[in-house]
């Protein structure tokens, strides 16, 4: 009789839907600090820096540069610096609610960012400063982030002004050999 119950309960917490999936911490804070068109730096009324990877979304590199040397260590990728510029417009220095989602295995806060209702990831995609990043994303914002890419793309936004860019992915795993 016990069985049946176990069986039965485990089935019912497997068959709850991803997109049911509530963040695992919300924070508030200022952006103090864009370090690229998909990665900042938020920062709590307890002066707690979280650095935070926007969620479903994947950006144009930027060229990245030795401090003391001034020389380019990684190259970037077209449209990388106006992707970090968008970015930077949008939110920078702005407070803003981070919805964590996921810890990634740099650290990074992996976050739906909101300033006020607006939905920021999804605006980098739709602006096309981004691409829906597909294999991180879930429900329901597959959709709406896939959506909001095939439109930029269809109104030659942004990066796919280019005609055919390269993905972000394809590019780090080229840059690493």
């Amino acid at each position: 009789m016990r069985i049946p119950f176990l069986m039965a309960l485990l089935f019912s917490l497997c068959s709850i839907p991803s997109w049911a999936k509530e963040p695992i911490r919300v924070l508030e804070g200022v952006v103090s600090k864009v370090s690229d068109g998909d990665t900042v730096q938020v920062q709590d009324t307890l002066g707690t820096k979280v650095k935070v990877r926007l969620y479903g979304i994947d950006a144009p590199e930027t060229e990245k540069r030795n401090r003391k040397t001034g020389r380019v260590s990684k190259p970037g990728q077209p449209f990388g610096e106006e992707a970090f510029q968008a970015l930077k417009g949008k939110i920078g220095g702005q407070r803003v609610t981070v919805e964590v989602r996921d810890i990634d295995r740099y650290r990074r806060a992996v976050s739906l960012v909101r300033l006020g209702k607006r939905d920021i990831n999804q605006e980098m995609v739709r602006e096309g400063f981004a691409w829906a990043y597909r294999q991180y994303l879930d429900r329901p914002y597959a959709s709406e982030y896939i959506q909001a890419e095939e439109e930029a793309r269809r109104e030659r936004r942004g990066l796919w002004r280019l005609g055919n860019p390269q993905p972000p992915w394809e590019f780090r795993r080229l840059s690493r050999r």
